[in-house]
């Protein structure tokens, strides 16, 4: 197997919630629910409370706190759910010395985990995490530009937290992350606009962002402080995923190093309940925001999550809203139709603005309609082909890559043909509307992008001296990228559009059968009742054949002669009956 597979797959399997150890900045203590008693702690503990780490297992936290702090510990553990989110219990003094620290708690494993970190002695007290977080919430303003929205998130964590550059950083549906806005100082050089692969935060480390909404490293060179007993009573490691003090993948501290960076913070974006995208901070020298102003960060991502996702959710609804008028219109012009098939055809253009797209057609009855920029109906052959073969059971299929349903090069070939420099067919949203063969087309034109990347992506991961231990690229050189066949991505509003959209056609399409069926029905109906009152008249003129016997040999020939050309008439009616359709 190749080296750069050996590392990506590895890098995207590394435990790193189960790191084992803290960051030096601070301390641990972990202790049971019921009754406080130390199961675990960090092994600079001694530099806190004078007892070694191994001595203190088995202790009670009562002995090493006081009351009034323990008080504060359990009201805030009394509130707070196992696995939730990390709480501020506010600043205390502990240990042999009275070291004034800041305190925070969860809970999970069964355990109480208290993390500790120092505080300077002296030095202006801060103002409250909420009065903080207020007054930069009022600097932002209420405007509705996102650009300039994201722009002064980024300028107010700078003039909080002190660093040298901060960045917000979106993640894109690939994966990959791209710097929308910065702020940094003078003299160095601008990420805005910047790619990363999504190798650089790999899943794991995406789910981690999730489930501890700010992260701090003061300084990328520290050396871990692992923790005693390293394993719970199960025999498992345990979960540090809520920790703030967890000890970050070597991976990532090398990344940094590399980077150039000392120290470093990140807070979540969350919208939707999905990683929207991150503040990222960097600082060329090691750098410890105080926890206070950490909380206040706290709150402000919080805040600024929620205005991403309103943002988002207006968007969803304004398509969502144009959509759903679009598809009433739909239904009515669809179910007066004596034609599904011509009617549909006809409402091309409409289902280009219902989902913001450059083209479409319709295959159906193996006629080809189209209306807007269509692939060549020579590509139709293949289109189908890669429909055909796609997930059996999908009543909706899409892809943003011309790659997925003919090759690159056919597709090169198709803009040289046309003469088109940018903007051929790439994307394509197809709806099954009956069996495998009926099917509406949706299209999107390429979107010919010039991608910067901070280095290269195919090198975000290559192999170290010693062989398969995974390591960072060492390279952030700007390397751009000519990105070709590619469309605006289907989102999944476009999807959940599509598939409301495919239920009213399927709908509409089964409601013409079966009014064209019950007409059908209707006319057959009328037909027995007819041909059943001309037997009845036959049967009639039997009658009064029977009360002809005082005719003459003349009058009776020419009677029966009559009788023989109505008995030729109704058979020939007969011999013009249509053949029965196979598989009716």
């Amino acid at each position: 197997m190749p080296p750069e597979a050996v590392t990506v797959a590895d890098c995207a399997r590394e435990p790193i919630h189960l790191s084992g150890a803290i960051q030096p900045h601070g301390y641990l203590v972990s202790c049971q629910v019921s009754d406080w008693t130390i199961r675990h702690a960090s092994a600079n503990v001694e530099a806190l409370f004078g007892v070694a780490p191994g001595a203190l297992a088995g202790e009670t936290l009562r002995e090493h706190v006081a009351a009034e702090v323990l008080v504060a510990i359990a009201d805030t553990v009394g509130f707070l759910d196992a696995g939730a989110t990390a709480q501020r219990v506010g600043t205390a003094n502990l240990g042999v010395h009275g070291t004034l620290c800041d305190l925070s708690v969860h809970v999970a494993d069964g355990l109480v985990h208290i993390e500790a970190e120092p505080l300077p002695q002296f030095g202006a007290q801060p103002a409250t995490p909420t009065a903080t977080a207020q007054a930069m919430i009022a600097r932002l303003g209420s405007g509705e530009d996102e650009a300039a929205f994201l722009d002064g998130v980024a300028t107010q964590v700078r003039a909080l937290s002190g660093y040298d550059r901060v960045m917000v950083y979106r993640f894109r549906d690939d994966d990959a992350g791209e710097v929308v806005a910065e702020s940094a100082a003078d003299d160095l050089e601008p990420y805005l606009g910047l790619r990363y692969p999504a190798s650089d935060i790999p899943p794991q480390a995406r789910a981690l962002y999730l489930r501890n909404r700010i992260r701090v490293i003061p300084d990328a060179s520290y050396v871990p402080v692992p923790i005693v007993p390293g394993l719970l009573a199960n025999g498992r490691p345990m979960d540090l995923g809520g920790h703030a003090l967890r000890s970050v993948s070597p991976v990532h501290l090398e990344y940094l190093r590399n980077m150039g960076v000392a120290a470093s913070m990140s807070i979540s974006i969350i919208a939707g309940g999905r990683l929207w995208g991150l503040v990222a901070c960097h600082h060329r020298a090691p750098r410890l925001v105080p926890p206070a102003a950490r909380a206040a960060l706290d709150l402000f991502g919080m805040f600024v999550s929620m205005r991403v996702s309103a943002h988002e959710q207006q968007q969803t609804m304004a398509g969502y809203e144009r959509a759903e008028r679009i598809r009433e219109q739909l239904r009515q012009r669809l179910a007066g139709a004596a034609d599904f098939n011509a009617a549909l055809a006809a409402e091309l253009g409409t289902l280009q603005e219902a989902l913001r797209c450059d083209g479409a057609a319709l295959w159906a009855g193996a006629r080809w309609h189209t209306a807007g920029s269509v692939p060549d109906p020579r590509e139709a052959a293949g289109l189908l082909a890669w429909l055909q073969h796609a997930d059996a059971g999908a009543s909706v299929l899409a892809t943003d890559a011309a790659a997925d349903w003919h090759s690159i090069q056919a597709f090169d070939e198709s803009m040289r043909d046309e003469g088109v420099v940018d903007g051929g067919v790439a994307g394509v949203l197809a709806l099954c509307l009956g069996g495998r063969e009926d099917w509406l087309l949706l299209f999107r034109n390429e979107q010919r992008q010039d991608v910067r990347w901070a280095g290269e992506p195919g090198k975000a991961l290559v192999p170290s001296d010693d062989g398969v231990r995974i390591a960072p690229r060492r390279s952030f050189a700007t390397w751009q990228e000519l990105v070709r066949g590619r469309s605006l991505p289907w989102s999944d509003a476009d999807r959940r559009a599509a598939e409301r959209l495919h239920m009213l056609l399927h709908e509409a399409r089964r409601r013409m059968l079966s009014r064209d069926g019950d007409q059908g029905d209707l006319e057959g109906r009328a037909r027995r009742r007819l041909l059943g009152e001309q037997r009845r008249r036959l049967g009639d003129l039997s009658q009064l054949l029977e009360g002809l016997v005082h005719l003459g040999g003349d009058e009776t020939a020419a009677l029966d002669h009559r009788i023989r050309e109505l008995e030729a008439e109704l058979r020939g009616l007969m011999d013009r009956r249509p053949e029965p359709v196979l598989g009716a």
